[in-house]
């Protein structure tokens, strides 16, 4: 009998989701020096040395910063996360920030919890003070949506049930998010648009080199004086230097964000969350759950779903040998990959090819047993990263 697969978990995954792991087959640990699955929430994956043993890194959530992506794609490592998963949980506490920012909830709480005396002095002094925390309600206003996938498209309608106008900006939308997006959301063409229209904007946009900064001193000049910003995507997306100035002329007028800095601290336009975003047992549960099932179909069936490196490449069983093989987006790597199978003598049932950016991958099923010595000849092709065969268990 096989060993199983050594699963190395480095954070609290909600049991939830390793229960999804067959115990006869994968063996759940806390240390290893040769594990062939990494699952991770916030461990700093890029302080460590990953074991050429790794064939795949599942991230307990939507962002891999902590996983250094590149690295693992010239290894040939697909590095999975769950988009979408804590989606609702995200959703809500965006609806929270923008009702603690519009009814001054923070100074109110601040103010009754430090109030001393009886009943009677209590009641006089609330009379007096509450009218400084008078704020306004949500229906009428304008939120500007910047990003509308999964959360997005959550918070637009969540948005437009509250009787809120809803104002979308994103060039990158998939064709999938588009038709989940309410037909009442307006489409925005600039950013700029939104930031000068909305009364609130709430980003949900990833991390990458084109949204480093998105929001700078050369744009948030052009926010509606008075306008909430919210941020509970990720801290770089927004300059703090130049939130931190445009709090003095009130543009925004509260900056509302899931990330607390040391610049941020104490300032009275600044609401800041410990980092709530995904921090619900649903939220972590549901990415749980998603991240091992999508290894689990990659590490069996070789498909993949979801992996930020990798395209998607499903393809359904129709022969009971199957060859996965992740390679370089380079010309006649099919051409060099079917000439091997051909000289072995097996015969393709079935060819799926998929390819993003520099990375491609490949599953094929054929009707025969694939000896080691064809794998070990399509692994020396140039180019192709790493060959696993996946024969169905009789």
């Amino acid at each position: 009998m096989a060993r199983p697969i050594e699963v190395l978990v480095l954070n609290q995954i909600a049991p939830a989701g390793l229960k999804r792991l067959p115990p006869e087959r994968y063996l759940v640990v806390r240390e290893s020096d040769r594990p062939e699955v990494i699952l991770v929430r916030s461990a700093d994956l890029h302080a460590m040395t990953i074991p050429d043993s790794v064939l795949a890194i599942g991230r307990a959530g939507a962002g891999t910063n902590n996983i250094p992506v590149a690295a693992m794609s010239k290894r040939g490592v697909p590095v999975f996360n769950a988009p979408g998963a804590n989606a609702n949980a995200v959703k809500e506490l965006v609806l929270a920030g923008m009702l603690i920012a519009a009814r001054n909830l923070v100074p109110a709480v601040e103010f009754t919890r430090a109030l001393r005396g009886d009943d009677e002095t209590l009641a006089r002094r609330v009379e007096e003070e509450k009218k400084r925390f008078a704020g306004f309600e949500l229906p009428g206003h304008t939120l500007g949506v910047i990003g509308l996938g999964k959360i997005g498209s959550l918070v637009a309608d969540a948005a437009i049930r509250l009787g809120m106008h809803v104002l979308g900006y994103d060039p990158e939308i998939t064709v999938e998010a588009a038709w989940s997006l309410p037909a009442q959301v307006r489409k925005a063409h600039s950013l700029d648009e939104v930031l000068r229209a909305s009364h609130f904007v709430t980003l949900h946009v990833p991390l990458n080199g084109a949204t480093r900064g998105l929001l700078n001193a050369g744009n948030l000049t052009g926010l509606r004086a008075g306008a909430i910003l919210l941020n509970f995507s990720r801290e770089g997306i927004v300059d703090e230097s130049a939130v931190l100035a445009g709090l003095e002329a009130h543009r925004p007028k509260a900056y509302v964000t899931d990330f607390p800095t040391a610049r941020l601290a104490g300032h009275p336009g600044v609401i800041a969350l410990p980092h709530l975003g995904a921090s619900t047992r649903e939220a972590e549960e549901n990415s749980a759950r998603m991240v091992v099932e999508q290894v689990l179909d990659y590490l069996e069936h070789g498909n993949i779903r979801n992996a930020v490196n990798f395209p998607d490449v499903v393809m359904p069983r129709e022969a009971p040998y199957r060859v996965a093989i992740a390679n370089a987006n380079v010309p006649n790597m099919l051409g060099q990959i079917s000439t091997a199978m051909a000289r072995a003598g097996l015969n393709i049932h079935n060819m799926l090819n998929k390819s993003k950016g520099e990375m491609a991958y490949t599953l094929v099923d054929v009707d025969s047993p694939v000896s080691p010595d064809t794998a070990a000849a399509i692994r020396r092709i140039d180019g192709v990263l790493g060959v696993r065969y996946l024969p169905l268990e009789a």
